[in-house]
């Protein structure tokens, strides 16, 4: 159960920033190269435009977060906001001049550093946790491609970038937390989700 609280809790601020603001929340999303819209980088991933853009996030990000907690428990939360915040930083400089926000800019991330992340560790359990997450979530990648104008293909391809880069800077961090109170603490506690 406590596996499930980091994607619950994310879940719980998404519908709550959506059914207690609606569209008047988009101004707080991300307009690139727009100092005052730096605060999106932030805020984006929580907001959504209608029911049924929150609708479609909803089980991806859900499902995203709790493999990242069920995984990858150490660095979860921390690799969950890294990626979403580097994500909003790189669509705000490569984005076109439009409100970006939901939470696929994050959803991209995290398949991003699931699948890589496999790669990167040479470890069975996380390169099978890659198979699985690309047989779920791999055709939502033709997302990074430009498309719909009504869908931020910057914001997907952003945070494809990113998730990627954390899989790659976080390769050798422990995954899991050490249970052994016997062993000597690590120096990477400032990654506790604690």
């Amino acid at each position: 159960m406590k596996k499930l609280n980091f994607a619950i809790i994310i879940l719980i601020i998404m519908w709550g920033v959506f059914l207690i603001f609606r569209q008047k929340a988009i101004p707080f999303g991300i307009h690139p190269r727009d100092i005052s819209s730096l605060k999106g980088i932030l805020f984006a991933p929580f907001i959504h435009a209608n029911f049924q853009h929150i609708i479609a996030n909803s089980l991806a990000i859900f499902l995203l977060t709790f493999f990242m907690s069920l995984f990858y428990e150490r660095i979860a939360v921390f690799s969950w906001f890294a990626i979403s915040i580097t994500a909003g930083i790189i669509l705000w400089i490569i984005g076109r001049k439009a409100y970006h926000i939901g939470a696929s800019i994050t959803i991209f991330g995290l398949i991003g550093f699931l699948i890589t992340s496999g790669l990167f560790r040479k470890n069975l359990k996380a390169f099978l946790l890659a198979v699985l997450v690309g047989i779920l979530f791999g055709g939502a990648l033709i997302g990074i491609l430009p498309g719909n104008p009504n869908i931020s293909w910057e914001g997907h391809l952003s945070g494809l970038i990113s998730g990627i880069l954390w899989a790659y800077f976080l390769r050798n961090v422990e995954a899991k937390r050490n249970t052994n109170k016997n062993l000597p603490e690590t120096n990477i506690e400032s990654l506790d989700d604690e």
